[in-house]
């Protein structure tokens, strides 16, 4: 069925071009990763498989009214971290799009986000093994100058599956100075917009055992509970821009939606944020709260991780690309909900000038600060489904606990301090220094554990020999008497270009860590040589590598990936 709607779309599009005599386009990518893997017993790297990959073929035809696309994914043998539910192959993304005037219309899978993200965003982070689109259909209108409308309906990909649930929504967003000629005179820009999401999924009945205290002691008691066959999501948001300053206020709230994420408990979920930048030249300002509770929204309403999503929430942290830095990255918290902070300033000492140099330099210093809500367990008294209240503040069926709004937990998640200078020395030779200072709760982020609490320096030089030839460095260390110790970490790229990369890099957990706790997965070296090879729109690169165990993030969202060791190939192409 789903090969029979690609042909479909196509013999569309094609006809349509044919009778309108106008130009078809056909464009697309491959991208293919391969792992040989070896065992490591050091590491804990294992060999299951001798050949194992993860590969796309994305195909795209376009008209002037008609667009048509299709996926295909072959992860019949995946790469480490990306669970058994991804072994397969398929084609799991295919669509029909048509466009006339200020209309489109889509029908397949497609992605899309409302807003900030708060009650639906739908992406594709490969990365991450994250892929849910909604199979079904959705329509955009522009029906007036600066006037945006949404609606739509689909079942969302599980892997190689799509979940019962139905989800549908709309959203609609305003320009209103396209309506007002005197906010356009003053050079202001504001916008507004409303969201809707409804999730339908058949209800389950499920029985949970509660041990209630008594005059006596205490008792077992098997009740059971029952989840809404609807759940329904609602945000508004506002974004205004007047010269240098933007800033977006923005509030999602959710009914009740009891799943296994949240303990089954009868509670509604809410997120609001503010956000204020301020930009010109040489200066630039960024302040961010956010406060949310209970905001797991998902399709399928057991299942536990990333898959199935339907909303989105930024971390409102750092999101760090050197690799002793991205050792210990932060996961929102989107069942028990978080406050969280972050504020960033940029400066620019302009040439010339005693700090800036012959060449200038830039400051950026960047805090991010995330903490635990003050949830306090429910009385009787105060819990409106009935008396099963207890201490317990995740017991199935009650309302789980109350929370005042301002009021923060007694637990940090995480704390991040980033200082970053970036001078020019010469028209060769460029140098930028980090220093970085974390707070890590691992027991909070990853279930066991406790506080980590690091310092790490970063240098990272890059000179350029010739226009074609450069050589880039990196030394890193972190500090930390907590989890496995310390670690060093050393790099060199000497790019020649327009073909060439050549990268050799060595991380050493030189750690201080108690070897009786540790004492598997320290003092080890994790090596990387690699070749890169780019020609026209083709990138090939090759090498050999020994990759520590960890988390891998992005925006907050966070997947798993166990050591490795083996043989790495890579290759994108596109046209």
């Amino acid at each position: 069925m789903r090969l029979q709607t690609i042909v479909l779309a196509c013999l569309v599009a094609v006809g349509a071009s044919a009778q309108n005599d106008n130009k078809v386009t056909l464009s697309g990518s491959i991208h293919s990763d391969v792992l040989l893997p070896q065992s490591d017993s050091d590491i804990g790297a294992e060999k299951t498989e001798d050949f194992l990959t993860n590969t796309y073929v994305d195909l795209r035809l376009q008209h002037k009214y008609v667009e048509a696309g299709a996926r295909m994914e072959y992860m019949e043998h995946p790469l480490p971290g990306f669970e058994s539910d991804f072994k397969g192959w398929g084609v799991p993304h295919f669509y029909v799009k048509g466009k006339l005037q200020w209309a489109e219309l889509t029908a397949g899978t497609f992605y899309e986000e409302f807003g900030s993200g708060f009650i639906l965003r739908t992406y594709e982070e490969r990365s991450l093994g994250l892929d849910n689109s909604l199979l079904g259909a959705r329509l955009l209108l522009k029906p007036a100058r600066g006037t945006r409308l949404k609606a739509l309906a689909g079942r969302q990909r599980h892997y190689w599956e799509w979940n019962k649930g139905l989800v549908s929504g709309a959203d609609a967003e305003v320009d209103i100075d396209e309506w007002l000629p005197a906010l356009q005179q003053k050079g202001t820009r504001l916008t507004l917009g409303a969201s809707w999401v409804n999730k339908r999924e058949d209800p389950d009945y499920l029985e949970h055992d509660a041990e209630l205290p008594t005059e006596k002691g205490y008792k077992i008691v098997t009740y059971q509970v029952q989840q809404p066959k609807y759940v329904n999501a609602w945000d508004v948001r506002a974004s205004l821009n007047h010269g240098p300053w933007n800033v977006l206020a923005e509030y999602a709230q959710k009914s009740y939606d009891p799943s296994q994420a949240n303990g089954y408990i009868y509670r509604r979920g809410s997120t609001a944020m503010l956000s204020t930048s301020f930009s010109q030249k040489g200066l630039s300002l960024l302040l961010q709260a956010k406060r949310s509770e209970d905001m797991s929204f998902k399709s399928k309403r057991t299942v536990l991780g990333s898959s199935s999503a339907i909303n989105h929430l930024p971390a409102f942290t750092q999101e760090h690309t050197y690799a002793l830095a991205a050792l210990y990255p932060y996961a929102t918290q989107m069942a028990d909900g978080e406050w969280a902070y972050q504020a960033e300033l940029g400066y620019n000492f302009k040439r010339k000038t005693p700090l800036g140099g012959k060449y200038g330099m830039n400051v950026k210093v960047n805090y991010s600060y995330v903490r635990a809500l003050d949830r306090q367990p429910l009385t009787a008294d105060a819990d409106p489904i009935g008396s099963l209240a207890t201490t317990n503040m995740h017991l199935a069926g009650t309302t789980g606990y109350t929370s005042k709004f301002f009021k923060w937990g007694d637990q940090t998640y995480y704390q991040d301090l980033d200082i970053q200078l970036s001078r020019k020395f010469s028209k060769a030779f460029k140098l930028d220094l980090l220093y970085i200072n974390q707070r890590y709760n691992k027991g909070v982020i990853e279930g066991e554990g406790g506080m980590v609490h690091s310092n790490i320096f970063i240098a990272d030089g890059k000179y350029q020999f010739s226009p074609k030839t450069t050589l880039r460095m990196e030394a890193q260390y972190l500090n930390t008497k907590q989890d496995e110790g310390d670690w060093l970490f050393a790099l060199a790229e000497l790019s020649l270009a327009p073909h060439w990369m050549v990268t050799l890099s060595d991380m050493w957990n030189c750690g201080n860590s108690d070897p009786a706790v540790h004492k598997d997965n320290t003092h080890h070296h994790y090596y990387q040589a690699l070749v890169t090879f780019n020609t026209g729109a083709h990138r090939i690169q090759a090498g050999y590598s020994r990759t520590v165990a960890g988390f891998n993030c992005s925006g907050g969202v966070c997947r798993w990936i166990p050591a490795q060791r083996g043989f790495t190939f890579s290759y994108n192409y596109s046209f």
